[in-house]
């Protein structure tokens, strides 16, 4: 244990520093190419690193990567399946059968998924800060999001076959304009049972041995036509090597390893166990709904797989952050990096006391978070027809105004994505949305009590139960053409709308909105004010050859496929077709898939499944293409482990594993399980 934590240390000083071999989700203009060449014995170069950003997918939250030259992207099961779920039916369940199409002709559309390519990579630093300047409070933050919604506009425009994005990076230290390719026809090419990927369910998730096909095939299309994608990643079915050198790039979600320990003490006092509370009643509401009969099992799955990931993951890191001694490495390069700007007279005249600065605003972030929390980021509790009310009331109130005044989701050159989400023709489940909406309601009254003033505009004179029911059963937002019109009617037909659920969202959008607006100027500017010049000092001490946190953009990461040693156990590298049937009980969640179980007798034994890489991931990496020196696709991420959740926070060579699904457990599958060899031949296996 020692050994692990004094790693630890070395994690949190080498980010405020230069990372150390396999640390660190590197943004594409900023890779450190020579120490990877040198780590890992290899020999890459920009035009590698430009071919794989090319071919790297960003599918919603999560990731994929291009494998022919039409279109073909492989990435996840659990990424696909919402297009999974929304394609089936209780008596068509592609979930349960496996979506296996006998050629291209079969594919079939998923409603709402978006894919994108990242085509460049602008620095619009100067512009972001300068707009800011002398600025605090709510006003720093309008101006910054005027300014982005300017950059945005001015390199995108409406065009809906680009899209812009304004990311910030280092907290605040720079801004950069990122340029995606977007195709807005995805649809689904492959996926097998979800049990094949799924096995071992909850109680392997997050775990390593995995024995799970977590794989899928989507394609884009562009005029009804598979787009030509010359620039793909070659498959290579051959069984990958232990120590074999790999590089992810995916879009992880979010890291927190430039957080202040002023920060972080309230992300593991207030936040994180907030957020835990809600998930564990949330999923025990899916789970007891689910367990009513067949029907509500099959369209609550999607919700419970999140709520479980979100929770596990929450748990993981909640045992890093009561670790005393994590937490004093953390405090250790915490001291040693303002030593060094004490020491620097005119840098520290330059910057201010920020650390001091946002330990002051610690209170107010505790008082002003579970508002924010319950009202803005969890408002609707998951329910899809909520998410839907509140584009439609929330884009005719935007709309009008020029798009620099807008709220940011609401900026022209991000309304095609909330246009594609809105419109898509995709099966809806009231008596779901009526579970998440009636926890919702009922935590919201709890948690900020019934004397909060805003709980009476919420709740009027109903229960939250009532009310729920009363909204859910009685909107038509389910049908795509009633959302449609009143997307396209505007702030008129809101006005006139007499469905219950758009009534509702334009009744609670003063409490929402001035909760929002207290929280960004209280706590979101100030915060944002103190890490930019945080960022400042770090530049200024240690230059610029550091990586960022993540922030849901392309990353890449490298490492080497390997296992790890953790109290005296030590697990190996990889997972074999031959562990799974030996896993197998036959009861669920040991239950192999029925297509798998079927093909026992002809996939060898000794194909390799799943593999652990020490490659620096975060959730959002899943579907992430694993990729050899030679630019070939080996596998792709579909999860990690435990122990290396708290890589939220820092990073540990030791025991941080990445778990891929294998090129060759895919091929396998392919072949001898589902039939795919129209598939097999695109991507050029024999």
């Amino acid at each position: 244990m020692r050994r692990s934590n004094l790693f630890l240390a070395s994690s949190f000083v080498l980010l405020s520093t230069m990372a150390s071999a396999e640390e660190g989700m590197w943004t594409f203009d900023n890779f450190p190419i020579a120490a990877a060449n040198r780590d890992l014995g290899v020999s890459i170069d920009q035009k590698w690193l430009d071919k794989v950003r090319l071919a790297s997918v960003r599918l919603g939250g999560a990731s994929g990567g291009l494998v022919s030259s039409e279109g073909l992207i492989l990435t996840n099961e659990h990424v696909a399946s919402r297009c999974v779920e929304d394609l089936s039916m209780p008596e068509r369940n592609y979930v349960q059968t496996g979506f296996t199409p006998a050629s291209r002709a079969e594919e079939r559309k998923c409603p709402g998924m978006v894919a994108e390519v990242l085509t460049n990579i602008g620095d619009v630093t100067q512009r972001m800060q300068a707009a800011g300047g002398g600025l605090s409070g709510d006003a720093f933050t309008k101006a910054r999001d005027a300014e982005a919604g300017r950059i945005e506009a001015e390199a995108c425009g409406s065009d809906k076959t680009r899209r812009c994005q304004v990311v910030t990076l280092y907290r605040g230290g720079q801004f950069k304009l990122y340029t995606y390719r977007r195709y807005a026809d995805v649809r689904l090419a492959f996926a097998p049972e979800h049990r094949a990927s799924a096995f071992g369910g909850d109680l392997d998730n997050f775990s390593f041995p995995r024995f799970a096909v977590d794989a899928a095939f989507v394609r884009i299309y562009e005029n009804d036509r598979p787009v030509k994608t010359p620039g793909f990643l070659r498959w290579n079915p051959a069984p990958p090597q232990e120590n074999q050198p790999v590089f992810l790039s995916g879009s992880p979600g979010a890291t927190q390893r430039l957080l202040t320990q002023a920060q972080l003490g309230t992300v593991q006092d207030v936040t994180l166990p907030l957020e835990q509370l809600i998930n564990s009643e949330l999923r025990g509401r899916l789970l007891r709904f689910s367990h009513e009969n067949e029907r509500n099992a099959f369209i609550a799955g999607q919700a419970i797989s999140g709520v479980e990931n979100t929770y596990k993951r929450g748990f993981g890191r909640q045992q890093s952050l009561i670790d005393a001694r994590f937490m004093a490495r953390r405090a250790e390069a915490e001291a040693a990096f303002r030593a060094k700007v004490q020491a620097d007279p005119a840098l520290r005249q330059s910057i201010g006391d920020p650390w001091t600065d946002l330990a002051n605003l610690q209170p107010e972030m505790v008082r002003l978070y579970p508002g924010y929390y319950m009202l803005e980021t969890r408002a609707g509790g998951g329910s899809q027809l909520f998410s839907w009310a509140k584009d439609i009331v929330r884009g005719a109130q935007e709309r009008p105004k020029a798009n620099a005044e807008r709220l940011p989701e609401y900026g022209d050159a991000r309304l095609a994505q909330v246009e594609n989400g809105l419109l898509a023709t995709r099966p809806t489940y009231p008596a779901l949305d009526e579970v998440q909406l009636a926890w919702w309601l009922s935590k919201a009254r709890e948690i900020l009590t019934v004397d909060d003033p805003r709980i009476a505009p919420l709740l009027g004179k109903e229960s939250p139960e009532a009310l729920a029911a009363r909204l859910a059963r009685g909107t038509r937002l389910g049908d795509p053409a009633v959302r449609k019109a009143l997307w396209e009617g505007g702030l008129p037909a809101v006005q006139a709308s007499d469905d219950p659920l758009i009534q509702f969202l334009a009744r609670i959008q003063d409490v929402t909105r001035a909760t929002r607006t207290e929280y960004e100027g209280k706590v979101q500017a100030p915060t944002d004010r103190a890490s930019e010049a945080l960022a400042k000092a770090r530049f200024a001490v240690f230059g610029t050859s550091l990586y960022p946190d993540a922030t849901g953009t392309l990353r890449l990461t490298y490492g080497r496929l390997k296992g790890w040693t953790y109290q005296g156990r030590t697990v190996p590298y990889a997972t074999t077709f031959g562990g799974l049937w030996q896993r197998a009980t036959g009861a669920e969640p040991f239950d192999v898939a029925p297509r798998l179980l079927a093909a026992k007798d002809r996939i060898p034994g000794a194909t390799i499944l799943d593999v652990a890489a020490s490659t620096d991931t975060i959730g959002g990496s899943s579907g992430s293409p694993a990729i050899n020196a030679r630019g070939e696709i080996i596998g792709a991420n579909f999860d990690s482990t435990v122990l290396t959740q708290r890589n939220a926070y820092g990073y540990d060579p030791e025991i941080n594993r990445s778990v891929l699904v294998t090129t060759s457990a895919v091929t396998a599958a392919l072949r001898h399980a589902y039939g795919q060899g129209h598939l097999l031949r695109e991507l050029g296996v024999r």
